[in-house]
């Protein structure tokens, strides 16, 4: 109702309306719920730490004595930065003879005389004196003295095989296929017969086609049309084609 327009007047107005109250429903109350109460207050009681822990008391004659939580320490047990030493055998006198004539395979002329190590030779590869090993500046023939070199890896050959094997079943698929689609020579009798039903083909497109009405304004009608021209293209096209040639080759399948 628009601003300024008051409802009319009626007695009913004056009527006071009763209150009305709203009625919830029942609140929901699981029937598990003392059985849950129940366990759950067991448990806690099970559990309880309030008060005095429970544990044995120590007699009154076991009193607590002066010194008696200190670590105690054994007087024999040397202390922890004390470092144990071996003492090493005794000087020999000169009174003593060492022992002589015992038989050994070990050489030891050999062990005492010194072998001077052969240096490696090396290559000075740049005017300011860099240097590098003879053996990997490639001036020496190291690859090619190999008893495998010059041979063909063992993964090319089988791969080589593979290829081979590939094309074989390759060739003898494209045989099949030749074969299957080989061509053959149209007789002058299926010719004539061929011919002879793509004309009545064409007399019977061409008779429902001139049974058309002349005025066509529907869709249908139209995309009927449009294909009856269609067909008789393509059966001309045919005929023509069949008349044209007189040796006419098809797949033998």
């Amino acid at each position: 109702m628009p601003e300024g327009v008051k409802p009319p007047e009626s007695i009913y107005n004056c009527i006071p309306e009763k209150e009305r109250k709203i009625e919830k429903p029942p609140l929901y109350m699981s029937k598990h719920r003392p059985a849950v109460l129940l366990e759950s207050k067991s448990n806690k009681d099970a559990r309880r730490t309030m008060g005095p822990a429970k544990i044995m008391v120590s007699p009154p004659d076991n009193y607590l004595k002066k010194r008696s939580t200190e670590a105690r320490v054994c007087k024999n047990t040397p202390p922890s930065n004390h470092v144990r030493t071996v003492r090493k055998p005794p000087v020999p006198l000169r009174t003593e003879v060492p022992l002589m004539g015992i038989p050994t395979k070990k050489a030891c002329l050999n062990t005492t005389v010194m072998v001077p190590k052969k240096p490696h030779p090396t290559i000075v590869d740049s005017n300011k004196g860099s240097k590098q090993l003879l053996e990997n500046s490639g001036l020496v023939p190291k690859y090619s003295r190999k008893k495998d070199y010059g041979q063909v890896p063992e993964y090319l050959l089988q791969r080589n095989e593979e290829e081979r094997i590939a094309q074989e079943r390759h060739e003898d698929f494209l045989k099949e296929q030749r074969e299957q689609a080989s061509m053959k020579n149209l007789s002058e009798e299926e010719r004539q017969a061929v011919l002879e039903t793509l004309k009545k083909n064409w007399d019977k497109v061409h008779h429902e086609y001139q049974c058309l009405p002349l005025i066509i304004e529907t869709l249908s009608r139209k995309t009927h049309k449009l294909r009856l021209e269609e067909a008789m293209t393509q059966l001309e096209r045919d005929i023509n084609l069949f008349e044209r040639f007189k040796t006419i080759y098809i797949p033998s399948n």
